[in-house]
Parts: C-alpha cells; sequence; structure tokens
C-alpha cells in the first residue's frame, strides 16, 4: 500500500516552551489512524500541523510533514487550500469552526465544490444531497436550505462531515468528531466514515478520547502523552496486548462489560511549561525507576510494527526474546 501522509521526527514549539517532539508515523492510503490520548497530551496540536492551521503562538521547529510525497512545509498558501479543498478533508470537534453562519447550507457545498471542479450549480446540488443521505441526513433538500443554526448539534456535525467528504478526498482528518454527539449519532458517524474509506479508498486520522471508537474504527493507533507518541502499533496488538503503561492505564480507565470497575490513573498529565527531564509518565508510572526519571525515552520498535517509548518496558521485551 502507498504512503499518503508521513510525518518525520516533528517538534513544536508554542512560544518558546516544546509542546509535541519527536512524532514520527505515517498512514498507507485507505488505512484508518486513531490518536488517543488524555487532554493535554498533544493531540489538537498535532492535527492543527497536520492540517497547517497552526494558532500564531506555535511553530515547527523540527521536522517534516510529507502528504503524497510532497512536503506541506514547503507548500505556499495557495497550493495549501488547493489541497485542502480536494484532497485533504478535515472535520472539527466543533462544527461551528466549518459552516458559516450567515449563509445556507446549499452555498457554502456549492462554493466548495465549485472552487474545485468544473461542476454547475445543479450539479453541485445534486452530489451535495446524495453526500447528505449518506451521513443520514433524511431530508437534503430541507437541510440545503436551512441556516446552520436552524440544525440541531448532532446534524451540523453531521452537515460539517458531508461538507468534508463531499471532494471524496484522499485524507480525512477528525478532531473529536463525535464528542459532542450522542451514542447512537456517534455509531452513525463512526459508520459513515468507515463507508468513505471503503467505497474511496479514503485514509483516516483521528483523534478521539473514545477507546470504543478505536476498537470499531481504526486500523492502527498512535498513544500520546505528553506531547510525543509513547506507543504505536496495530489496533488489535496495542488494546489486547498494550506494552506501554500508560497505554495500560488507559485501558483499564475504561468502563467494562463484565462490570468489572474502571480503575483510574492516578496524578494529572505533565504540564508542557514544567521542564521535565526523563519520561513524562514516570511520577504516575508503577514500574518507573531512578532510570527512568532522566532517561530521554525514545520511541522504538519492538517487532512486529510496534514502538514504545519505555525503557522498561523494551529491557523486558529483550529478555523474553533474547
Amino acid at each position: 500500500m502507498k504512503t499518503i501522509l508521513k510525518v518525520e521526527n516533528l517538534h513544536i514549539k508554542n512560544n518558546d516552551v516544546e509542546i509535541l517532539k519527536n512524532i514520527t508515523f505515517d498512514v498507507k492510503q485507505g488505512e484508518i489512524l486513531g490518536i488517543v490520548g488524555e487532554s493535554g497530551s498533544g493531540k489538537s496540536t498535532l492535527i492543527r500541523a497536520l492540517i497547517q492551521m497552526m494558532n500564531k503562538n506555535e511553530k515547527i521547529t523540527k521536522g517534516d510533514i510529507y502528504f503524497k510525497n510532497k512536503n506541506l512545509l514547503q507548500m505556499s498558501s495557495k497550493e495549501l487550500r488547493n489541497l485542502k479543498g480536494s484532497e485533504m478533508g478535515i472535520i472539527f470537534q466543533n462544527p461551528g469552526s466549518t459552516l458559516n453562519p450567515l449563509r445556507k447550507i446549499k452555498k457554502q457545498f456549492v462554493q466548495v465544490l465549485k472552487s474545485h471542479q468544473k461542476i454547475n450549480t445543479k450539479e453541485a446540488l445534486n452530489k451535495s444531497e446524495i453526500i447528505l443521505e449518506r451521513v443520514n441526513l433524511h431530508d437534503p433538500l430541507c437541510i440545503l436550505n436551512s441556516y446552520p443554526f436552524e440544525l440541531s448539534g448532532g446534524m451540523k456535525q453531521r452537515v460539517a462531515m458531508a461538507l468534508a467528504m463531499v471532494m471524496e478526498p484522499n485524507l480525512l482528518v477528525a478532531d473529536e468528531p463525535t464528542s459532542a454527539l450522542d451514542v447512537t449519532v456517534q455509531a452513525q458517524v463512526v459508520n459513515e466514515m468507515m463507508k468513505l474509506r471503503d467505497n474511496f479508498n479514503t485514509s483516516i486520522i483521528i483523534v478521539t478520547h473514545s477507546m470504543g471508537v478505536v476498537s470499531h474504527m481504526v486500523d492502527k493507533v498512535a498513544v500520546m502523552y505528553g506531547g510525543t507518541i509513547v506507543e504505536y502499533g496495530d489496533k488489535e496488538s496495542v488494546l489486547n496486548n498494550p506494552k506501554h503503561p500508560y497505554t495500560k492505564a488507559l485501558i483499564n480507565a475504561i468502563p467494562k462489560l463484565d462490570g468489572k470497575l474502571p480503575v483510574g490513573i492516578k496524578g494529572n498529565p505533565p504540564s508542557f511549561t514544567n521542564k521535565q527531564k526523563g519520561c513524562l509518565f514516570a511520577p504516575r508510572c508503577e514500574y518507573a525507576s531512578e532510570n527512568c526519571k532522566y532517561k530521554e525515552q525514545k520511541l522504538t520498535s519492538i517487532g512486529n510494527d510496534r514502538f514504545i517509548a519505555c525503557t522498561y518496558m523494551e529491557e523486558r521485551e529483550n529478555m523474553h526474546h533474547g
């Protein structure tokens, strides 16, 4: 499978504080990558970097982002604009950032389609109706004739999703797209994203708090903590056999169907302003040794396309394989 997005050794500072470091991963065509972690782990910062819509204090200090072998960091703003509408779709957590409150929904669809395709208004509206139906909005004509404020939150989120999908992009980047939706709508939205992948071989990167969403839809998982990726690999192996102590803790913190109570993770995520050496998870980790507090943890392969940033676990893995 060809690689559609490749991130290499990405570092980002906010003012002078390093908030993301050593971020490396790739996404193949038709693959779904889930990025998980507590609030404050750097997930949204990473997404803003991927779609090149960073806050004004954020700056990439090192690393590269390649989309279809082209370096996004060397593109002009015009090239980026063209790319974002047509080849890269974006779904934000808050549909308000996508939908213009002063324009009817149909105007927004027509504008997106016309700016990237040679298409007349009638064809654009037909296309918009079809995609709205596909995200389970049953009266697309009525929706197209509405203003955003006339729709419920769940409807707006699905309209924003349809808008991101209408160009059949190669890559869809979704930042917490289901967090504001109730569970039944969540399931529909997730299923629509999966259908998009099945029908158009679209690659998807989804940032989510929900391990349920992860176990249902993704192929690969990247677990983030303190602005870095601490575990990365196939969904099955990460969820069924987590190696990093933080991943284990995250999975144990989910309510289980067998009635076992979830176990919270003690302590708080690290603050970026606090310059801590060594492993950022060490203060909350039951396995941490003195060594962990000083030694920087780097994402290292433990075989089978699995990577962890944890010297303690690496040593244990090596003992097993040695």
